[in-house]
Formats: structure tokens, sequence, C-alpha cells
């Protein structure tokens, strides 16, 4: 009230009809003008939650703000967050293509190595399925285990052999003349498929499998799946398949040129991949 007269009347009438000693009346005059310590640390997380649409968590967050020249401690931004409201999305089930052996399996080449020198030497491979209403809608993406990048992907309606045989195909097309990666996948009905595993040998390409009941074997692809819904579709609302085939044409580009990945040093895989050839 003191502070709000003053413009006024003068500070030492107001002060003393009010009985208000004139050091009280600075130091809550000073506090009032004082910005908490923590508002603009949450305001930059605020910033960084919103532009990726609450796919990041405390952890990713925390290096982003770090990339940006801020110093800042991981259970700051933590407890921040809870302050906020804010947390990240949580993981749903995956879809599974194995329907017992209709073709020739072929041995598990990776053994859980999940990790590759250089692009192009290591790719794994699975389908997943969403569903919008009645409608299915199907993913199938080849991803590098150099950097975890989408390398190629089909989405479609259906999950007809062309989902994986299509996807292989533009994989296959960005390959240089020596490269030869291994393709690593689960036994699902399509690996096993004859025009599929032909696709391959066509190529020179080692074909890998999972052994059965194993998702640990091929655990790079369900973790990407598990981000990909977690991110982008659980807990969402989509109007028809088109529009979810949209959202998830538009996720896959965002993961690959903009997702930060702890793993490669705080860079997109793109970035990453990008670095590690300029490099070479």
């Amino acid at each position: 009230m003191v502070h709000e007269l003053k413009a006024r009347f003068n500070l030492k009438h107001l002060l003393k009809a009010t009985g208000l000693p004139k050091s009280v009346y600075y130091y809550h005059r000073q506090s009032i003008s004082r910005v908490c310590p923590d508002e603009t640390l949450k305001s930059q997380i605020q910033k960084v939650y919103h532009a990726h649409k609450g796919r990041y968590g405390y952890r990713r967050i925390t290096l982003t703000l770090r990339l940006s020249g801020m110093s800042v401690n991981h259970k700051r931004v933590q407890r921040l967050m809870c302050e906020l409201g804010l947390k990240s999305k949580v993981r749903p089930k995956r879809y599974k293509s194995y329907k017992g052996e209709v073709g020739r399996i072929a041995p598990d080449l990776v053994q859980r190595k999940f990790t590759a020198d250089k692009p192009n030497q290591k790719w794994v491979t699975d389908v997943t399925e969403f569903k919008v209403g009645e409608q299915k809608v199907y993913l199938s993406p080849v991803i590098d285990l150099f950097n975890q990048e989408v390398v190629s992907y089909e989405v479609r309606k259906s999950v007809t052999l062309p989902l994986v045989t299509d996807m292989l195909r533009k994989a296959i097309g960005k390959l240089r003349p020596n490269e030869m990666p291994i393709i690593h996948s689960d036994q699902g009905w399509q690996y096993q498929n004859r025009a599929y595993q032909r696709q391959m040998r066509e190529k020179g390409l080692p074909q890998s499998m999972s052994r059965k009941g194993n998702c640990l074997d091929n655990a790079v692809a369900e973790n990407f799946f598990a981000i990909l819904k977690t991110e982008m579709y659980h807990n969402e609302v989509f109007k028809s398949a088109d529009e979810l085939i949209e959202n998830i044409k538009e996720y896959i580009d965002y993961y690959n040129t903009k997702r930060i990945k702890l793993k490669l040093k705080g860079l997109s895989p793109i970035d990453y991949r990008n670095q590690a050839l300029l490099a070479a």
C-alpha cells in the first residue's frame, strides 16, 4: 500500500501513518522487484518442452539447455519440471509379426551387438501397428545401428509384403557400391518370404534374424517404435488413418534431423552421421 501511495504522498508521512520502519519498507520493495532465480530457467524449460511437443524428459531438456550455453544441473531441471507439471510420455505395447515358420530362417549375425563403426554397416528392421478407430496402419522402417537413423521406411494401411519389400528397395538404393550392411530382423513372415530374401541375395547383403521369442535380439527397432508411439501416437487423437500417416512421416523427419540423442553426444542422427563423415 505504501509503495502504491508513494507517487502521491511523501514517503516519510506514509511510513509514520502506517508505523512501518523505513528499513522494513526498503527490504520488501527490493523483494518485490527481485526476480525468482528459477523463473528464467522455468521459462527456458517450458520453451524446450513445448517446442518438442512434450517428447523430452528432464535429461534431454538438460542437455539441450547445456548445448545452448546454460550451466544447469539435471536434478534442478527435474525438480522444476515437477513444479511445472511437465512430464514426458509413457510407452505402449508393440505389434508382433511372428506367425510360425513359413520360410527359411537366417542365423543371428548381430548377437545383440547394437553398435557399428560406420554408417551402413548394420541395419535393423521390424514392423509395428497403429490403430485409428477400426482402421489399422503399419510402419516398416530400416534403422542404421551406427546412428539409429531411419534410413528408409514405408507406412501403409495394410500389412502386405510390399510394405517391407518396397522399404528394402528404397534403402538399398541409398547404398554405395562397396556398402553391404547386415540386415537384421525378427522371424516375422515377411522376412522369411522368398521375394524379400531374394532382394538381399541379389545385392549380396547378409540376412540376420533374432531367435524366436527373444525380443531383446532386436531391441533397437523395438526401442524406436516405443519412442515414436510415446512421443507421437500415445494419448493423441487422430481423425483418420491418413492423418496418422502424415504425422508419422512428420515425426520420422523430426526424429532424424532434430531430435537429439544422449548417446550421440547431444546430436540428431543425421547431424551425428554428417559429423562422423567429415572427420573420416
